[in-house]
């Protein structure tokens, strides 16, 4: 995959976020460009929600199409950029190709987010010069935001970044849901950390005293467990490996 990398997740119970903010404070640098904002996506996926069970299922090969930007009140601002992003993840490897273009902000209103904000000819055409064409139509399902913290490690210059207040709403009416309208906000936070392998920096395995494992925790399918099951849970992605196994 172009612009491969490894990503290990770790997820973060509320009691102990301010705990994992003072920890990553010692062990990185805070990411000079972007050191924080807050990411608002748009995720995608089909009427049947194949994406979604693709996960559940643990396939190895999986694709997510979203529409990402951070300004946080567009409202009156002149037009806005917006990313047309494709993460490939295969395993724990994954990339991500992305296009920017700019948007006026009224397409961010709740009409706009319903239709997609771009036009389906507009993304379909772009998922596909990134080499992805997905059998069925794609439609917009639900947009989940979060604050972000941006870091590198002092002495690989590894990124870790830190999201919390993490909130989802759906876009999309879809079967089975128990909650429709409003929105959710999943418990905790995470860390995920974005390296050329799996191993961890020596530095980082300080997080052990977190005492939290490694897990393939994906915003999209915990967000729309919660929306499936009870608002506000994060369930189906039960770590498969602990911090201190190498």
């Amino acid at each position: 995959m172009p612009g491969q990398r490894f990503e290990r997740k770790f997820h973060i119970p509320t009691k102990n976020l301010g705990f994992a903010a003072a920890l990553l404070r010692q062990l990185c640098r805070p990411d000079p460009e972007f050191p924080k904002d807050r990411v608002h996506s748009l995720y995608f996926d089909t009427p049947d929600l194949e994406q979604y069970h693709g996960s559940d299922s643990g396939e190895f090969n999986k694709n997510k199409v979203r529409l990402r930007w951070y300004v946080e009140n567009p409202a009156g601002t002149g037009e806005i950029p917006l990313f047309i992003e494709l993460k490939t993840r295969q395993g724990f490897a994954s990339s991500k190709q992305r296009r920017r273009i700019f948007i006026p902000p009224s397409r961010l209103e709740p009409a706009g987010l319903a239709a997609g904000i771009i036009s389906r000819t507009e993304l379909a055409g772009t998922v596909a010069h990134f080499g992805h064409f997905p059998g069925k139509p794609l439609q917009p399902i639900v947009l989940i935001t979060y604050h972000r913290y941006r870091y590198h490690e002092i002495l690989t210059g590894v990124r870790v970044s830190f999201d919390y207040d993490i909130r989802a709403s759906l876009v999309a009416a879809l079967p089975d849901m128990t909650s429709t309208t409003g929105e959710i906000t999943l418990q905790g936070g995470v860390i995920e950390i974005k390296g050329p392998t799996l191993d961890l920096p020596l530095s980082l395995r300080r997080m052990k005293l977190l005492e939290v494992d490694w897990s393939r925790f994906s915003k999209y399918g915990s967000c729309l467990d919660a929306l499936f099951e009870t608002p506000g849970s994060v369930a189906r992605f039960s770590p498969p490996g602990r911090i201190f196994e190498y």
